[in-house]
């Protein structure tokens, strides 16, 4: 692939580090030289931006030394020596530092790249409760009368009303609050946000006491995605006196309240968390966000434009260093936390169909049940729904309609399914309906093509729709958020009901929850049938099977695996990534799984059916919502029905030239 498609740099990317470095209080050249090597180690990690905790330079807990003119010169000194760094290993950094402007004393944070001190950001925010005491030493930044300082015999902006914009990465705005800053009412960073920065910084001397790390953790997380940012966090650490506190050298990154990096506490030795943020994923964040963008910031800022460094990442491999890029984006991978996902979507599910009973007045259903995942699930749903609702089973009218194609295996399993749930089961073969249709509309039977197919899709829900008026019930849709992405599904036929329980579920997503049932929810032969629907090969059974009833119809063979589908669809819909974007991510992830050929093969199919299948979509029935992705035409989703997917196509194929 060439580098310059693919680049991380062009798909949004900047791999950045927060630093607990191993200090020594006011020995300067030793503080200096600790972190020109953690600058030396990030940069070597491909590291284009390094944030360093409050005071690194002279340390936090340097008390009255701070008043010493001895130690302000010589960390006014180490900035130059770190100025000098950022241009070696071509890399941005923060580091905090004391400065006396005018008869006043300031706890700075100094923004550096290629040897440039572009701005000095003093504290707003100074605590002296409890355990700190800072106003003793420093003012406020509300306090300064300049906005401006001279270094070396350079001017430089200097002022709470900073920001830097990297030129040559759209998007890339730096903000910086200081440590206190983010705990207070309204921190700076807000105001940042709404002004462009998507990068807050917040170089941080925060001590341990109990219970305080998760406090800090959940503070940084609700700030960066209120801001709808990334935030990078860096304290000092144990290196800092212990007179009275003890710290830890507690650092991480997080993204729009997501945790993709964090240090280990409590080590002597330096830690460095490191990932990389998204810039494009936090502009189209706050792009889809009303709220957000009819904010205003509190106050005027002034940009200073400088170059994101990128140098250090010439010989970076094509890998993305993110804790939250999983092959499954719409299953968490941890078991617990899935299990609280599968539970929650599962009563969402349930509450909208008891709802719209409530709303009807309605006691009966009517449901197709084939033996397949979708179906499966919709039954489970639905008999939860009566439970919720204390109607009797037997309002749920569950229907299997063996056609041409079906399996011994699926019909045996939603016949045991039914009985094991004690819920009535019709058993109304469609072959010789079906067969009476063909000769009608003068259909070759032999020829199994869409007619063929779709025939007995519509058959199945002419028969669930009247049923539905015979008993006085409600018909209950089956297929899923997969499907109706890619329009498999028949158009007035499975793609119709009166309410569709499963339209906010992703396939891969399906198996999970019925997987959660049998575990969590059901037991012994209920289980067991639902064990082996989840082993079941997913297939529509429309064309007849083979010898021995060989399946000769397999979904994921005819339209590509589902895992790869809605990998493709969490990230076009959810984050609106280019589909170069997409494709460079899908191949980290599905690395020695799927080829960069396949991969391509089934983006393209992806795009081809997501946007022919629109007209499908315009027409759905009412459903749930369940998740952050829905195609719903009245929600999430407004798109034409003859909306061209030349351009997407057109980037797909930039990426076929570049493999």
């Amino acid at each position: 692939m060439k580098q310059e498609t693919f680049s991380p740099s062009s798909l949004g990317f900047v791999r950045v580090a927060a630093v607990a470095p191993a200090l020594q209080v006011a020995d300067i050249h030793y503080n200096t030289q600790i972190i020109l090597d953690a600058l030396q180690q990030a940069a070597a990690r491909g590291c284009q931006l390094a944030l360093f905790p409050e005071l690194c330079i002279t340390g936090y807990t340097s008390a009255d030394l701070f008043y010493q003119e001895l130690l302000q010169q010589q960390a006014s000194d180490a900035l130059l020596t770190i100025a000098q760094a950022t241009a070696d290993y071509q890399i941005a950094t923060v580091v905090g530092l004391p400065m006396q402007i005018g008869s006043k004393l300031y706890n700075c944070a100094a923004f550096i790249s290629d040897n440039t001190i572009h701005g000095i950001v003093p504290k707003t925010y100074l605590p002296s409760t409890n355990e700190y005491y800072e106003e003793r030493w420093f003012s406020s930044s509300r306090d300064c009368p300049v906005n401006m300082t001279h270094l070396a015999g350079k001017a430089i902006p200097f002022g709470p009303d900073l920001l830097f914009a990297a030129s040559n990465m759209p998007g890339c705005v730096l903000g910086i609050e200081i440590c206190e800053d983010l705990w207070a009412v309204q921190p700076p960073s807000g105001s940042m946000a709404l002004a462009g920065a998507t990068v807050i910084l917040n170089p941080s001397a925060s001590d341990e006491i109990l219970g305080k790390a998760g406090y800090r953790r959940s503070l940084v997380e609700m700030q960066a995605a209120r801001c709808l940012a990334a935030y990078l966090y860096a304290g000092a650490g144990p290196g800092e006196s212990t007179t009275d506190v003890v710290f830890s050298g507690h650092a991480f990154i997080n993204e729009n309240g997501h945790m993709l990096a964090e240090t280990e506490r409590f080590h002597f030795s330096t830690q460095i968390a490191v990932a990389d943020i998204d810039v494009q994923r936090m502009n189209h964040e706050r792009l889809r966000n009303s709220s957000f963008s009819s904010g205003l910031p509190d106050i005027s800022y002034r940009t200073i434009q400088f170059a994101l460094p990128v140098g250090a990442i010439a010989d970076r491999q094509h890998t993305v260093l993110r804790t939250d890029l999983a092959p499954t984006p719409f299953v968490p991978a941890n078991y617990a936390e899935r299990a609280r996902h599968c539970q929650e979507i599962f009563h969402l599910q349930s509450v909208g169909l008891a709802k719209r009973l409530k709303h009807t007045g309605l006691t009966h259903i009517t449901l197709a049940v084939s033996g397949g995942l979708d179906s499966t699930l919709a039954l489970l749903v639905v008999q939860q729904a009566f439970e919720m609702l204390s109607l009797k089973p037997e309002g749920i009218v569950a229907i299997t309609m063996p056609g041409f194609g079906t399996s011994n295996r699926t019909l045996t399993n939603a016949t045991q399914l039914a009985e094991s749930l004690h819920i009535p089961l019709r058993h109304i073969p469609i072959r010789d309906a079906v067969t009476l249709h063909f000769r009608d509309i003068g259909h070759d039977p032999n020829k199994h093509d869409v007619t063929y197919e779709n025939a007995q899709a519509r058959e199945r829900t002419q028969i669930i729709m009247d049923v539905a008026n015979q008993v006085g019930g409600l018909a209950v849709g089956t297929g899923d958020l997969s499907e109706s992405a890619l329009g498999w599904c028949t158009y007035n036929g499975d793609q119709m009901s009166m309410y569709h329980v499963n339209v906010g579920v992703p396939k891969t997503l399906v198996r999970y929850l019925i997987e959660w049932c049998a575990d969590s929810v059901y037991s012994g032969k209920t289980a067991e049938v639902l064990r082996d629907i989840i082993a079941t090969p997913i297939s529509p059974e429309l064309l007849p099977l083979g010898e021995n009833e060989v399946l000769v119809q397999e979904t994921e063979t005819t339209i590509g695996p589902y895992v790869l589908h809605d990998f493709f669809l969490f990230y076009a819909v959810r984050h609106a990534f280019l589909p170069r974007k997409i494709f460079w991510l899908a191949c980290q992830v599905f690395k020695g799984h799927y080829t960069p050929p396949e991969i391509l093969r089934w983006l393209r199919t992806f795009y081809q059916r997501f946007f022919a299948a629109q007209f499908k979509r315009s027409a759905m029935p009412d459903g749930p919502k369940v998740g952050s992705v829905a195609l719903s035409p009245r929600g999430d989703w407004r798109m034409p029905s003859d909306a061209s997917s030349a351009l997407w196509l057109q980037d797909l194929e930039a990426v076929t030239h570049d493999l």
